[in-house]
């Protein structure tokens, strides 16, 4: 694994969503991250995306998956529940200082 790896788009997006719920104690799963992103940025991605890219994450070893007990109903699932990791949170922290400090001074953030 690149100790350098480089997240960008949807999956740093994911990352950010996973960092914030767990943050807060609220299970980090495709719904809840949906739903995180469309919060934040007034659209929700589909759920498939948002599986495909818990996935790439996966393998690429920038978050763990686990199951949860399944819910109290009949016929309750259990959930993908998604956690950074070390190397996912060193990520997102590399993607979020970049891009502030591309951001930092653009003339259409300032207003004008």
């Amino acid at each position: 694994m690149n100790a350098l790896r480089v997240v960008a788009g949807r999956e740093l997006l994911i990352l950010a969503a996973i960092d914030r719920l767990v943050g807060t104690d609220r299970p980090a799963y495709g719904v809840t991250i949906r739903d995180e992103l469309a919060k934040r940025l007034g659209r929700a991605p589909s759920l498939g995306a948002i599986y495909a890219g818990l996935g790439r994450l996966a393998d690429q070893g920038l978050i763990a998956l686990s199951l949860s007990e399944p819910t109290p109903v009949q016929g309750g699932r259990a959930r993908r529940l998604a956690r950074l990791t070390p190397a996912g949170r060193a990520a997102l922290r590399r993607a979020t200082v970049g891009l502030a400090r591309l951001f930092d001074g653009l003339p259409v953030l300032a207003g004008s």
